[in-house]
């Protein structure tokens, strides 16, 4: 029902842009905070951007200023447009909404790695 997809290895100062297809199912899409997580390697899942159903946008502070978030009601999509990217972006992003919905599984994500 979250489908992550626009991962790729990518060497640094290079741009990405993801996209999380929501399903259609799910119908609070356009009521929620929605969010971009990633999980590196032996870490815990972090939140790296969120947006409000009025625009209000929060990101983390490694990526601001690199990282663009973004949404499309009317297609139930969410983006985030990843540039200047840095080895430590390298992890695999997850979408969800903020807090993450309870009754809604985890999509596999989509990995990002930067550098070789």
């Amino acid at each position: 029902q979250l489908v992550e997809s626009g991962g790729d290895l990518v060497q640094p100062g290079e741009s990405l842009r993801l996209s999380c297809a929501v399903s259609s199912s799910i119908s609070s899409f356009n009521t929620v905070t929605l969010a971009w997580y990633r999980q590196a390697p032996g870490k815990q899942r972090e939140l790296v951007a969120s947006i409000s159903t009025g625009g209000s946008i929060e990101y983390e502070d490694s990526v601001k200023g690199r990282f663009t978030i973004s949404r499309d009601n009317s297609k139930k999509m969410l983006y985030l447009q990843m540039n200047s990217l840095k080895p430590e972006d390298t992890a695999r992003y997850y979408c969800n909404a903020r807090p993450p919905w309870a009754t809604v599984p985890w999509g596999q994500g989509t990995q990002v790695t930067v550098g070789s």
